[in-house]
């Protein structure tokens, strides 16, 4: 009796060990898939301003850092990167805020990465303008596209929909 209690502790504390593993992984994965970015991209905004991207990669990989103009606003930068077992980004707003979202590869499709809202720093209260979502689609190794949503006073739209060619 007392052996398989032994075996089915044994096997829990695998399962315990694995599990994490398993997600960091697929943290790991999209992170990788973000990383195929890196270079220079151009394209439309979905308001049909012309925009472009930057991607670079910094502190020893650990960082993928965005910087996405639309003619006429703000700059915007974006970082993503692993928390743990994480697939996290933080949007530095124009709106003075830094929203941060996690990220999840669809299962179905890898190459669509949806983040959702976390938390914020530097948002005064919850009804205050922010980007609120981002999902990321590499359509192939030269194309891409963002949709970004805004929320403010608790309704949330669907911001702008960016639509990007890697510049050769």
């Amino acid at each position: 009796m007392n052996v398989w209690r032994g075996v089915v502790l044994l096997v829990a504390m695998l399962a315990l060990l694995i599990a994490p593993a398993a997600a960091q992984s697929k943290a790991q994965a999209g992170f990788d898939r973000l990383k195929t970015l890196v270079g220079e991209w151009e394209g439309i905004a979905g308001n049909n301003k012309p925009a472009s991207a930057s991607y670079k990669l910094t502190s020893a990989g650990s960082a993928l850092v965005e910087t996405l103009v639309t003619e006429g606003d703000e700059t915007m930068v974006t970082i993503y990167h692993l928390d743990g077992d994480r697939l996290m980004v933080t949007h530095y707003c124009a709106a003075g805020n830094q929203p941060r979202m996690v990220g999840t590869p669809d299962p179905a499709n890898p190459n669509v990465i949806a983040f959702k809202f976390f938390d914020a720093t530097n948002l005064p209260s919850p009804d205050a303008g922010h980007m609120r979502n981002l999902t990321v689609t590499l359509v192939d190794k030269d194309h891409f596209t963002q949709q970004w949503s805004w929320r403010e006073k608790g309704k949330e739209v669907k911001w702008d929909l960016f639509k990007l060619t890697r510049k050769k």
